[in-house]
């Protein structure tokens, strides 16, 4: 641990909202570009990734200034030094000064461990105050692979349930009416359909051949 710096839990963390990570992203040209701008943002700051692989947060109080570090294990060498991100925050006017990763070949254009980092504080921060505290001074779990951890399985690093959805039957009737209204043959969702005025080769498909022999003994 670095000097002047304390072990971070969540008891200290400085808070970041949703809308400051907002501001800092379309303030900060490093996150703007075109590589960074939609999908890869969206991945590097998923959560199934940032709450495995950051580790050893350390926080550090100026004034209003909150500088905190921590290291983020790479995602696909996990057994390798990990990399130092360093994080500022200004509480008094809740503002994101600067998301840093400083080993990164990719960091000064804005890499992923960055984002990573900053999604994990916000995470934290939305999270419900509780009596017990929890220390983040730790090895993150994804750089325990190969040493106290042999393996990661899918179940552990899935740590929420996935949504269950209720079926509508209707929504696809509904569909199928509308479509028939509009005169609409080109949907590949039709063509899976008993009554889709299709050709000869939609008839012969191994689709229509099971729904309309299913009963049948072969």
């Amino acid at each position: 641990m670095e000097g002047g710096f304390v072990k971070a839990d969540n008891t200290n963390l400085p808070r970041v909202s949703a809308l400051m990570i907002g501001k800092f992203f379309a303030a900060n040209p490093d996150f703007c570009s075109a590589e960074l701008r939609n999908v890869k943002t969206l991945i590097s700051g998923r959560e199934s990734y940032g709450d495995d692989a950051i580790g050893y947060v350390q926080l550090r109080r100026e004034q209003s200034t909150c500088i905190v570090k921590c290291t983020v294990c790479p995602e696909h060498r996990v057994r390798c030094k990990a990399y130092a991100a360093t994080l500022v925050v200004n509480e008094e006017e809740e503002v994101v000064t600067s998301v840093k990763c400083h080993d990164c070949p990719a960091s000064e254009g804005g890499c992923k461990h960055a984002v990573a980092f900053l999604m994990w504080l916000h995470r934290r921060s939305e999270e419900p105050p509780c009596t017990s505290i929890e220390c983040y001074w730790r090895k993150s779990n994804l750089s325990k692979v190969g040493t106290s951890i042999k393996i990661l399985t899918a179940r552990d690093m899935a740590k929420r349930k996935p949504k269950e959805f209720e079926e509508e039957p209707q929504l696809m009737i509904e569909f199928v009416e509308e479509c028939k209204k509009r005169k609409i043959n080109t949907c590949q969702i039709l063509k899976h359909e008993t009554e889709y005025p299709g050709g000869l080769g939609t008839v012969l498909s191994m689709h229509s051949l099971i729904i309309n022999h299913c009963d049948e003994n072969c």
